[in-house]
């Protein structure tokens, strides 16, 4: 009980710091963090809050099929099994998945590529790219309605403990071996994000 209870605190911190980003528009965007491995379960934001408040009915926890575990009066988030994903083929402690207007565009002017690279940029290094040469590749998927056939896309891009997927007009999805990296990997992208969308309207 003692982990769930911190754990809680952990992801409600982390809900706060992105939601002062205003990166929650619409009750958008879900966020998870492992609390054990054996048996599989983790906590996950429920459906439809408004995550700019801090309540008792934030999270619930859910098994490795996303199901709830305790709070059954609660839903899960709408792409619980995109979470469940990870953390069945990673070592993962956090994932975090939000909907910025950046997030969005950039997935829309690359998406017929399946992908958008960067290289020469500082915050790659987010990612343990350190060499001159190195090369971030995010993947982009399409936004399948269908949750299942969803998930087995984005489980197909996973390869690392660490990552970042976009969603083709929907948003962003990461996960580290915690909420620090997790933050940190989305900070990043966001930031790469914005550069990129800035870069192309300096150089119309």
């Amino acid at each position: 009980m003692i982990a769930l209870n911190e754990k809680w605190l952990e992801l409600a911190d982390v809900k706060d710091e992105l939601a002062v980003r205003d990166w929650f528009m619409g009750t958008s965007g879900n966020l998870a963090i492992k609390v054990t491995d054996e048996p599989l379960e983790f906590l996950v934001t429920a459906s439809g809050k408004d995550k700019k408040k801090r309540t008792d009915e934030d999270f619930l926890l859910v098994d490795e099929n996303g199901q709830p575990t305790i709070e059954k009066f609660l839903t899960p988030s709408a792409e619980t099994l995109l979470h469940c994903a990870i953390y069945r083929k990673t070592q993962a402690g956090c994932s975090l998945h939000v909907h910025t207007v950046a997030n969005n565009v950039i997935s829309e002017l690359y998406g017929d590529a399946g992908k958008i690279d960067f290289q020469g940029q500082e915050l790659i290094k987010a990612f343990g790219l350190w060499e001159e040469d190195a090369v971030l590749t995010i993947p982009i998927i399409a936004n399948h309605a269908d949750i299942p056939t969803l998930t087995r896309e984005f489980e197909a891009t996973i390869s690392a403990d660490k990552g970042a997927v976009l969603i083709r007009n929907h948003g962003i999805t990461v996960w580290g071996k915690n909420s620090f990296e997790a933050k940190k990997l989305l900070e990043a992208c966001e930031f790469l994000f914005q550069y990129q969308l800035a870069l192309q309207l300096q150089l119309k």
